[in-house]
Order: structure tokens, then C-alpha cells, then sequence
């Protein structure tokens, strides 16, 4: 072969669901092959779906997902390669890819680097793979890697190109995304290439799990660092490339490098590299004298807003629908970040399976109530209205024995809100309907919230984006649409929980514009209160922020799971103790 023709198989697989994925996987090698394919690649534990957590503790699952594995290489015939990641066990779990040619696993290979940091817990459930491999197909050798292992410019792929001469490295992945991370990405992978004057072959999983959202992006890179073909952002996608075997032997030839570290290879890592020789595929019609692919699709980076919207998309739609819902409600309160939220939902899940709530207080203004109505018509969605100062007057009384002549304070404001929460728990439970909760990044950090009020809910879909992020997107709902979907005053008034009179979230808060970026120094790059200062921010002002963040922990373990869409999202990003008396 003058070059091996390569299918990405981006696909969306669900935790759990062995026998789903299954499927999903022989319907992508079916597709892979009929498209001509010598080799097709899943992306990272394919069949359990990714992150399995503490089901791979459980043995009968691990079973499960052998024995599906077992199934599928019946499919895979003498025409194609399936590199499909899996569960490996032997003395202990890997995370592995099978190899899988004519009905046979011809090899295994198992994640060498394991990632134990951030959203990453690995080292809890898989043992160390001791070996590389490559993969010898008639003229053509691929290399295959388990995503961290590229990340590293001395691992697997470096050894398997230096002992084993391979031309192509596969790298299968579950990458999670965040913020500005699918450009960071492809620079990494195109010094990768251009380094060891090779092809490289990522594909990534696509879809949300819980807290992550995975953006996909599969792509290959020549052996000058150049992308050949580009997945889809965000969808499911089969990437088909032919990649040009002779092209990278004449650029090895010019590159002297490559002589030179050849012979410094450790001894050590010689004898971990595994060769193993495929009998030859059957000439297809891309081979030799045929006609082969003459562009690939290369599929555009979305810009950063963009990409963030469809991101916080996927994830609040495979979160409702992976779990067994269909619906979703929200409180429609006339500010930007409901506003938001409810515009996510309906991209996610169509009209008609979001319902907007208005629940009018004894302090909420007619322009936010209009605003509520305009956004729900723009929408084509569904509103309902419950007034909620008759059930907040009868609280009042039933509590006036105990309070006596006490000052109206932020008791009777959490009272709205948690009046509010109650009513929409309580549509959620009748209906079935998932609550959306529309705390942004800001308030989750400073604690600007109501514990059980409008913190209570089932998914959180801003809780990673900070507010003056939260004006960006909306202002992308209407670019995209082309029209007013968001009421314009929803932008220009001042922010307010309106609970109590003529409030504004700057009675409590720094303006978003400086909270924001302190909030971004303490918490994503872990700078000091005084750090912080010399930046030039005003002492009292981030001693007040650090005070919020700290005191509000408690409260941060007790709302509802949402996508991490910034480098460091409060979570599994940052572990940081309830009890903490340390001050900084």
C-alpha cells in the first residue's frame, strides 16, 4: 500500500450502556467499511462509555464488557482493522484498546500514562500498561495510544516511532472539554507529528457524562504538523483520510533529527515495543493503481462563544435524555441568566419539551414579568404563570408569632426564593419535567444564592460561566437567530434578584466586570489576596471576595451537577475543605 486509509468513528456512547454502545460500535465498522476503511478507531473505552467511575469496581460489569467485545470482533472481517477501546482485564484492570482483524483480537495495547489530576481519577481504578505497539499492515506501521500518552513528547508514540517505524499513530480519546482546550489541542498533537515525522490519527469522543462534556473534533495531522481532515465540533462524526505512506518515508529521509535519536534510544524501551504483523487486506479500490481520496472534509473550530453555547447544548441535552427524561422546566424571571438557560434548553430539546415558569413576587417589576412572556413567545415555548405572594404573605403570618417585630433582612428574601424552588420541585415531580436551575459561575463562587430555592433543581446548566460570559452568550442566541430572541432591555437593565425593593445585584456584589476577573485569579490560577492586589485591585474588595468563596463551600456541595466548560470548574477541579480555617 501506498497509503492506508483511515476512519475516526466520533461517536456519542453512554456510561452503562454496554449493549447501546455495542451496537453503535459494529453499525460505525459497517459504515467504516463500506467507505473503504483498512483501519476504523474508536475513541477511549468505547464500550463502557467514559468516565465508567466505580462501576469498573464492580466485576460483573468489567464482564459485561468483555463479553461485548467478544461480539464484536465477529463483525469485523478480513477487509478492516477495529481499534475499540475497552476494559482489559488480566491481573488487574487496564484501559485498553483491542485490535481486532478476521473475527480475531490480534493485540492489545494498554494505557501506559494514567491522569490522576483535575476531573481525572484513574489511577483509582487501572494498573500501568508496560508496553507499546505497533501494528505492521503490509507496507504501513501504526503506532496505537490511549489519549494522556500523547500528551507527553516521550511517550509510547515517540518509541513506537523511533523502534517500531511508525508511519501513522493512532491515538484514541476521551478528551473533556473546556474553554479554548480543541485549539490548545491540535497545536500539541501538530508538534507531535512534525517531531517524530508521522501521521497522527485522533479521534475523540462526543457527548456529556455527568459534569463533562466531550467536544469531539477528531482530526489528522500530516507528518509537517498540517491538519488533513477535521471532525465535526459537538456531533457525532466518521472522519474518512488517506493517509500518504511514501509521502512520510521521503520526509524521513530529509531528517536528521530522527537518525540521531534512533540511536539514543534507552535500552529499557527497546524491549518494550510489540510488533505485530496483520496479514495483508485484501487491494481495495483506493489502493495502488486506484483513484484515491482527492480533499478531505476539514470541519472549522467554532469561535469561543460558540463553541461554549453548543457545548453547555450537548451537555443539557444528553444529560436529560441519557437519563430517561424528556422534558425540562424553568423560572422564567425576566433577567439574562433564565433567559439563558431556558434558550439552551430549547436548542437541546426543541420547544415543545421546555415549560417556562413565572412566579411573580411582591417585588417583581412588570418589565421583567413582559420580559418573561416576550422571551417564552420568541421561543415557541410553553409558560405557565403562578403568582407566589399569596403563599409568601401566609408564611409571613405563620412565622409572625416567632419573628415578633424582627426587621424585615435576607430571611424573607430566601423565602421567595425558596417558595419559588418548591413550586417548581413540585411541577417536576407531577410532570416528570427536569428542573434547570440559572445560577451562573459568579453566584456559585460568592454564594449569591438560596440554598433549596433557586439553587434546588437537577442540572445547572451556567453554573461554570461567569456573568459577564453569560451577556456574551446571549447576545450569540440572537446573532445566530438573526433576530431578537432575548428581549433587549434583558441586557441593558441592571441585574436583580428582586427581592426586596429596588434591588440590584450590586447592593452585595463588586460590578460583575471586577468580580469576574478576581474570581478568575483566585480560583483558576490560585493567586493570593495579595497576588491579587498587585494587579490592581482594591484590598477590601478582594479580601470581601475571598471571604464569599470560602464561606460559600458548603453550599457548592449541595447544588446539582452541571458541565465544566472552564479550565477549573468547582467540583472534581477544586477540592477544597468545608471546615478550613485558612485564610488567603
Amino acid at each position: 500500500m501506498r497509503n492506508v486509509r483511515i476512519a475516526l468513528a466520533q461517536i456519542n456512547t453512554t456510561v452503562g450502556d454496554i449493549v447501546g454502545n455495542e451496537c453503535k460500535i459494529i453499525e460505525y465498522i459497517e459504515r467504516a467499511r463500506e467507505l473503504g476503511a483498512d483501519i476504523v478507531a474508536f475513541p477511549e473505552l468505547a464500550i463502557t462509555g467514559y468516565p465508567p467511575e466505580d462501576l469498573l469496581l464492580k466485576s460483573y460489569f468489567v464482564r459485561q464488557n468483555l463479553e461485548s467485545l467478544d461480539r464484536i470482533k465477529n463483525h469485523v472481517g478480513k477487509d478492516i482493522v477495529a481499534v475499540v477501546g475497552y476494559v482489559d482485564f488480566q491481573d488487574d484492570l487496564y484501559n485498553a484498546a483491542a485490535v481486532i482483524h478476521n473475527g480475531r483480537i490480534v493485540a492489545t495495547y494498554r494505557k501506559n500514562y494514567l491522569p490522576n489530576y483535575g476531573v481525572f481519577d484513574e489511577k483509582r481504578y487501572f494498573q500501568i500498561g508496560q508496553e507499546y505497539l505497533v501494528l505492521r499492515i503490509a507496507n504501513v506501521n501504526v503506532g496505537i495510544t490511549i489519549c494522556e500518552d500523547i500528551w507527553y513528547p516521550g511517550g509510547p508514540a515517540r518509541f513506537e516511532n523511533l523502534i517500531g517505524d511508525a508511519h501513522v499513530i493512532i491515538n484514541i480519546s476521551a478528551s473533556p472539554y473546556y474553554m479554548g482546550k480543541p485549539a490548545w489541542r491540535e497545536k500539541m498533537l501538530a508538534v507531535r507529528a512534525n517531531d517524530n515525522q508521522c501521521s497522527v490519527a485522533y479521534v475523540n469522543t462526543v457527548g456529556g457524562q455527568d459534569e463533562l462534556v466531550f467536544d469531539g473534533g477528531s482530526l489528522v495531522i500530516d507528518e509537517r504538523g498540517e491538519i488533513l481532515a477535521r471532525g465535526k465540533q459537538f456531533e457525532e462524526d466518521l472522519i474518512i483520510v488517506d493517509v500518504d505512506v511514501e509521502k512520510i518515508a521521503r520526509a524521513r529521509l530529509h531528517d536528521n533529527r530522527r537518525r540521531q535519536d534512533k540511536l539514543n534510544v534507552p535500552d529499557t524501551e527497546l524491549s518494550k515495543v510489540r510488533i505485530v504483523k496483520i496479514e495483508d487486506i485484501p487491494n481495495k479500490p483506493h489502493h495502488e493503481s486506484h483513484t484515491p481520496i482527492k480533499s478531505f472534509r476539514v470541519e472549522p473550530l467554532l469561535p469561543e462563544v460558540a463553541e461554549v453555547y453548543w457545548a453547555l447544548v450537548l451537555a443539557t441535552r444528553d444529560y436529560i435524555r441519557k437519563n430517561g427524561m424528556s422534558k425540562a422546566v424553568v423560572g422564567l424571571s425576566g433577567g439574562m441568566d433564565s433567559s439563558l438557560v431556558t434558550c439552551i434548553a430549547v436548542d437541546a430539546l426543541g420547544p415543545e419539551k421546555v415549560i417556562g415558569v413565572s412566579m411573580p413576587g411582591p417585588f417583581s417589576s412588570e418589565h421583567s414579568k413582559e420580559d418573561a412572556k416576550i422571551l417564552a413567545q420568541n421561543l415557541g415555548i410553553k409558560l405557565l404563570t403562578i403568582p407566589i405572594t399569596d403563599a409568601y404573605n401566609t408564611y409571613l403570618h405563620l412565622l409572625k408569632p416567632v419573628f415578633g417585630d424582627l426587621p424585615f433582612d435576607i430571611t424573607e428574601e430566601n423565602l421567595q426564593a425558596r417558595i419559588r424552588g418548591t413550586i417548581l420541585m413540585a411541577l417536576s415531580n407531577k410532570f416528570g419535567w427536569l428542573v434547570l436551575t440559572t445560577g451562573n459561575k459568579s453566584e456559585v463562587a460568592t454564594g449569591y444564592s438560596t440554598l433549596y430555592g433557586d439553587t434546588a433543581g437537577g442540572y445547572a446548566v451556567i453554573k461554570d460561566v461567569y456573568k459577564t460570559f453569560v451577556y456574551k452568550l446571549g447576545r450569540y442566541v440572537n446573532e445566530k437567530a438573526g433576530r431578537e430572541i432575548i428581549p433587549e432591555r434583558v441586557f441593558t437593565k441592571p441585574p436583580s434578584a428582586e427581592l426586596k425593593e429596588n434591588q440590584t445585584d450590586q447592593d452585595k456584589l463588586p460590578p460583575y466586570e471586577i468580580l469576574d476577573e478576581i474570581l478568575k485569579l483566585y480560583v483558576e490560577e490560585e493567586m493570593s489576596v495579595d497576588e491579587i492586589v498587585t494587579h490592581g485591585f482594591d484590598e477590601e474588595t478582594v479580601k470581601k471576595v475571598a471571604r464569599m468563596v470560602h464561606a460559600s463551600e458548603y453550599k457548592r456541595r449541595q447544588m446539582p451537577p452541571g458541565p465544566k466548560v472552564s479550565v477549573r470548574a468547582f467540583g472534581k477541579d477544586r477540592r477544597v475543605p468545608m471546615t478550613n480555617k485558612f485564610d488567603g
